[in-house]
């Protein structure tokens, strides 16, 4: 996922998601106040224009607004979890009741971090 990309999904989903305004336009208004973006900027990346890019102090904002992180740091964790998780399960040791709660908490406590939906 681009930069872009992700700016997009945040304003379309977290920032001004559905409800939010009456129309399209409303929704980007707001994001566009809540961010301290002009409304054209907000709109080229609610609408993923290819021709932008965004730079490091606006992902910061949108970040902090949304209360998610774009980043492969988180990724790479949650998949050493899943690993982890993968082979204690595929382990056939019966003594492994420690490790997997120690697994499964590790899994929750990733679950439970500002921007997770909780749907």
């Amino acid at each position: 996922m681009s930069t872009v990309e992700f700016v997009q999904d945040a304003l379309q989903s977290r920032i001004a998601p559905k409800g939010s305004g009456e129309n399209v336009k409303d929704r980007i208004r707001i994001a566009a106040k809540a961010l301290g973006w002009s409304f054209t900027r907000t709109k080229d990346a609610w609408y993923a224009d290819p021709r932008i890019s965004i730079n490091g102090d606006e992902l910061s904002d949108v970040e902090q607004l949304a209360g998610v992180r774009y980043g492969r740091e988180e990724v790479m964790e949650i998949n050493g979890l899943i690993s982890k998780a993968t082979a204690l399960l595929e382990s056939e040791d019966e003594n492994i009741t420690g490790p997997v709660i120690a697994a499964f908490r590790a899994f929750l406590s990733a679950l439970d971090r500002p921007g997770t939906p909780r749907d």
